[in-house]
């Protein structure tokens, strides 16, 4: 059982911003999230990719914008359950909320702010006919511990980021052996991603099969064997401990969606007008998952929600205290001083 001032849905960058602009009000955060790392899609699907409209960086790859916004939020001890979907919330009788996850999670917060980006991400999974037999019996499509795999035989489908960084990772110390299968012979990842992945193949440390596909699996009870389809008539069947296919993550509004929130076109609608609050008092949608007259899907846009979203917050936390707002040039960040705060008036 957690306890905080504020529940965050999503630890995307603006999840994670929402924490440095709560902790500055002296206020507590909890995200969760279902993938296994904080960042979102910029962690997950493109962390090598430059982004121009982040104020003050000319240029900034997606990756490292994550490591700088969890730097900036340290100082303030978030709490993270990751790689854990938040399912269901209920509205207690005190007026709090409580926010149970997939895996049982139970979450209580008088705010709940919801940052969830386009949605929680869902893999996208092969079409073999038997692949939920073997789902966490051997079939995992995320790597939530890499010491899961120590000294196991590895098979990874995929030609993206996520799928070339995790055989290097794996490839590298970790795994027994390290099979990395592809439709195609072009790689999609970045290219010193690339270059890395042929140098370990040279070395004998990752084997590639490209221009093929896992099309079986077999196992009692556990993946035991894959079956690759190499070109149009060739079958390799491989003996493997656990299969991973990375083929990407697709957004889906997912459990939210049957929060009793206003949606329009797959969005929150929230009120722009003050604070990004939705229909529900205490619950707030922030960056790409709410929607209102002249949104635009922009970071620094849910930069700007989670702040305004944050003086609110404090008030329905803090209902008999006012709180001044100085610059943080002013009262600094680590060791901020404590507010004396007067009752409202």
């Amino acid at each position: 059982m957690i306890k905080t001032d504020i529940i965050i849905v999503g630890a995307g960058p603006v999840g994670l911003f929402a924490i440095f602009e709560a902790g500055l009000m002296k206020l507590r955060c909890h995200l969760i999230d279902a993938l296994p790392q904080p960042g979102g899609q910029l962690s997950e699907i493109y962390p090598k990719k430059p982004i121009y409209d982040i104020p003050g960086f000319p240029s900034v790859l997606a990756g490292d914008l994550v490591d700088n916004l969890m730097e900036q939020a340290a100082p303030f001890n978030p709490g993270f359950t990751l790689g854990d979907r938040a399912e269901k919330i209920e509205k207690l009788e005190d007026g709090t909320f409580k926010v149970t996850s997939a895996d049982g999670v139970e979450h209580f917060a008088p705010v709940v702010m919801i940052a969830g980006g386009l949605g929680s991400f869902e893999p996208r999974k092969p079409l073999i006919d038997n692949l939920a037999d073997y789902e966490k019996h051997g079939v995992e499509y995320m790597i939530k511990d890499p010491e899961t795999f120590r000294d196991k035989d590895v098979i990874i489908s995929g030609g993206g980021d996520s799928a070339l960084d995790w055989a290097i990772f794996l490839a590298e110390g970790v795994a027994k052996s390290v099979t990395l299968v592809h439709r195609t012979d072009m790689f999609r990842a970045h290219k010193d991603s690339v270059d890395k992945a042929y140098k370990l193949r040279d070395a004998g440390k990752i084997s590639f099969l490209t221009n093929a596909e896992v099309t079986g699996l077999t196992g009692n009870g556990r993946l035991e064997k894959v079956t690759i389809t190499v070109g149009e008539t060739e079958h390799v069947i491989k003996a493997t401990d656990y299969w991973l296919p990375l083929f990407g993550l697709s957004p889906k509004l997912g459990p939210i969606g049957d929060w009793g929130l206003e949606i329009e076109k797959n969005a929150i609608k929230v009120d722009n007008s003050l604070d990004y609050q939705t229909n529900i008092p205490g619950i707030f949608a922030i960056g790409d998952v709410n929607t209102y007259p002249g949104k635009l899907k922009l970071i620094l846009c849910g930069f700007h929600e989670a702040t305004l979203a944050v003086q609110t917050a404090y008030k329905i936390v803090h209902p008999n205290k006012k709180f001044t707002m100085k610059y943080t040039t002013v009262q600094g960040v680590q060791g901020l001083e404590k507010e004396e705060t007067a009752a409202a008036k």
